[in-house]
């Protein structure tokens, strides 16, 4: 017997090592008597630092409603498949949390536990298939009528700039004013058809080995452009040598270029823009971190920012982050994006071979 439970004791600390699992373990005064590997890296947590201290002086800066733990699962409170969000520092995770009290031989509460599986992949890749279907069907209506739409466009924005040459001959400044607000709205419109034929499969689309690093630097005179007229500060923390990457070379400008002029814009005025290169060797995966200093994103809001149509901007169309997270798609990669309500990150992270 004491043999099986040597062996036990054993299985138990490897298993609160390796499990690729959050497991945390709490006793009768709610204090945190053991705690996983993975629950550590997920909450942002450093286990010395937090066993045998009360749950709810850990999670003290959260509101009681957003703790990940409550004093009312020691009275037996059952919880199964509970999914809920969990934000640390530049990383969001979506969790699905499972929890339940322990018991002793008398059948009386000894303690509880939860257990929770990271799905942000699983639920990333529900969502890609939806929006998927949703921008195909777009891309094949503004396939099918960009060249309807153009031909009339073309003609009267032709006839306007006519009939405003001829209203500056005679005069009419006022009149032509209003040919000036017309032919603006007309640019509108095309550059709106513009974007969803983009939605479609991109044509004379070029994959090649890509230096993620160069595309970076290749943009950098463009962001900074920018960021100057926004009194921004752009930082960039490059890699010595990140692996090749398999993709468009010019898509790829494209996707940095959006995403750094969102966060750009979203500081208004003053902030730092920070541009962060990393390898994770263990998932083959180039990660470019993007992260602006502005007000951040309402929780609200976060999950809808790459449905189509779906803008903050009085200007915008809603199609940008869109187009972009198809490109990222296309080429086995993923777009996160954290927010705590003091900044933003996005994160970039393709696949190398």
């Amino acid at each position: 017997m004491q043999r099986g439970l040597n062996l036990l004791q054993q299985f138990a600390g490897t298993f609160m090592k390796d499990v690729n699992l959050g497991v945390m373990l709490i006793d009768t005064s709610f204090k945190l008597i053991d705690i996983s590997d993975m629950a550590c890296r997920v909450l942002g947590l450093v286990r010395e630092n937090v066993l045998g201290r009360p749950v709810d002086h850990i999670f003290a800066t959260l509101p009681p409603e957003h703790q990940l733990v409550q004093r009312n699962i020691l009275e037996g409170m059952v919880v199964r498949n509970h999914a809920l969000s969990w934000t640390n520092n530049r990383e969001r995770y979506e969790l699905l949390l499972d929890s339940n009290v322990l018991r002793d031989e008398s059948n009386q509460i000894a303690g509880a536990y939860i257990i929770f599986k990271d799905v942000t992949n699983l639920r990333s890749l529900e969502e890609q298939v939806q929006r998927s279907d949703r921008l195909a069907m777009i891309g094949q209506i503004a396939a099918g009528t960009a060249h309807e739409i153009r031909n009339p466009l073309t003609s009267i924005k032709g006839f306007l700039q006519v009939l405003r040459k001829t209203l500056q001959e005679q005069g009419m400044e006022r009149e032509s004013g209003y040919t000036e607000v017309m032919l603006t709205e007309m640019n509108r419109i095309n550059e709106l058809v513009n974007e969803f034929l983009l939605l479609g499969k991109p044509k004379n689309v070029t994959y090649s080995s890509v230096d993620l690093s160069q595309v970076v630097k290749d943009i950098l005179p463009i962001i900074n452009n920018e960021a100057i007229l926004h009194g921004v500060i752009v930082q960039c923390d490059m890699k010595e040598e990140l692996p090749q990457v398999i993709a468009d070379k010019e898509l790829l400008k494209q996707v940095f270029l959006n995403i750094c002029k969102n966060g750009i814009e979203a500081m208004g005025d003053g902030g730092h823009l920070t541009i962060t290169e990393r390898v994770d060797n263990e998932e083959r995966r180039v990660n470019i971190e993007i992260h602006d200093t502005g007000p951040g994103i309402p929780l609200f809001v976060i999950d809808k920012i790459f449905d189509p149509f779906f803008t903050t901007k009085q200007e915008g169309t809603g199609l940008g982050l869109s187009i972009c997270q198809r490109i990222i798609h296309d080429i086995g990669g993923h777009i996160r994006v954290s927010s705590k309500g003091f900044g933003t990150t996005f994160t970039l992270s393709i696949p190398f071979p």
